[in-house]
């Protein structure tokens, strides 16, 4: 008897387990795109501020990001911007997610990010999302992005979802990361999603 043969052979209770099995799995992380894939350049150890993380909070870029733009091109600007014009250590936020949805890696998470508000970032991990969210709608990738991105650093640091917030929540003097956005930090969507992905995987059996 064939492969095929014996399959169609199985009984039906034992195909809906097998199935059921495969389903309960988590899905993978998707890749976060190492600094050195975008022609990067490590940040002046010395001058880091080391921190321990506690919260994660959203950003967004503040400015237009047009399709087809190249993020390679762009992250290598903004780390230049950073260093020279703002005296920075580094790219501010510590990953980037483009308008694909893809996860690209900036300032070393083990060092404490910088902002142009009052508020201090040491024990954020920061998330910006490109576009400017005051005038565009997050597409459906990227806010996936956010909440995959978010799930990972909750669960390997111990972040609670409680401590899942914008940086309007952390200073008075801005509205990042835009009210389209920001949207679904205030209903709790993003808090919900982390949380359910965070949960334990319930028993295909039940």
């Amino acid at each position: 008897m064939n492969f095929n043969l014996r399959t169609r052979a199985l009984p039906a209770l034992a195909l809906a387990l097998l199935l059921a099995g495969c389903a309960s799995q988590p899905p993978a992380t998707p890749p976060i795109v190492p600094v050195a894939d975008w022609g990067g350049t490590p940040a002046d150890a010395a001058r880091a501020r080391r921190h321990a993380i506690t919260h994660i909070t959203l950003h967004h870029q503040g400015e237009t990001f047009k399709a087809g733009t190249d993020v390679r091109q762009y992250l290598r600007n903004l780390q230049t911007w950073s260093r020279n014009t703002k005296g920075w250590l580094d790219i501010p936020y510590h990953y980037v997610i483009d308008l694909e949805g893809k996860t690209w890696a900036a300032r070393d998470i083990a060092y404490a990010g910088d902002t142009n508000t009052e508020y201090d970032p040491s024990g954020h991990a920061l998330i910006e999302v490109v576009g400017n969210f005051e005038e565009v709608e997050p597409n459906q990738q990227q806010l996936d992005a956010v909440v995959d991105l978010m799930a990972l650093l909750a669960k390997k640091y111990g972040v609670p979802v409680e401590r899942i917030a914008s940086h309007r929540d952390h200073s008075n003097n801005t509205v990042c990361p835009g009210a389209n956005l920001y949207r679904y930090v205030e209903s709790g969507y993003f808090r919900e999603q982390v949380a359910a992905r965070l949960a334990p995987p319930r028993n295909a059996a039940n």
